[in-house]
């Protein structure tokens, strides 16, 4: 199952040249991973709530290459030049099999709560 690693990164005005060399850094120390960029600093079209940001969204093979990447020596050697300039979020989380039915998790949740005591 693919698992994807979701960064949101508040504006900070001009970047600094450190998250430009992150940025030149950052798909060699993916690739080893097979980490693909799926959004990289995109409009984004709030319409609920606030997003003072840019998102970042990589996919990953499994929830092991993501984890795998981000304890990576090439990934932590890296991380710093963001980090120290930009603020920010970043998850990492498992995507859903091929076919998945919201319909039918809603249904198993009906069930489960009904069977729970409260």
């Amino acid at each position: 199952m693919p698992a994807y690693m979701l960064a949101h990164l508040r504006k900070a005005g001009k970047p600094h040249p450190e998250v430009l060399e992150y940025l030149e850094r950052i798909q060699s120390a993916l690739d080893p991973f097979s980490g693909r960029f799926l959004v990289h600093g995109a409009e984004v079209d709030v319409r609920e709530g606030e997003w003072p940001g840019d998102v970042v969204l990589v996919e990953f093979p499994s929830l092991r290459h993501a984890r795998d990447f981000y304890g990576s020596d090439a990934y932590q050697a890296i991380l710093p030049l963001r980090r120290e300039h930009l603020e920010g979020d970043l998850i990492i989380v498992e995507g859903v099999e091929p076919g998945h039915d919201s319909a039918a998790m809603a249904a198993e949740i009906r069930r489960a709560t009904a069977e729970s005591p409260r």
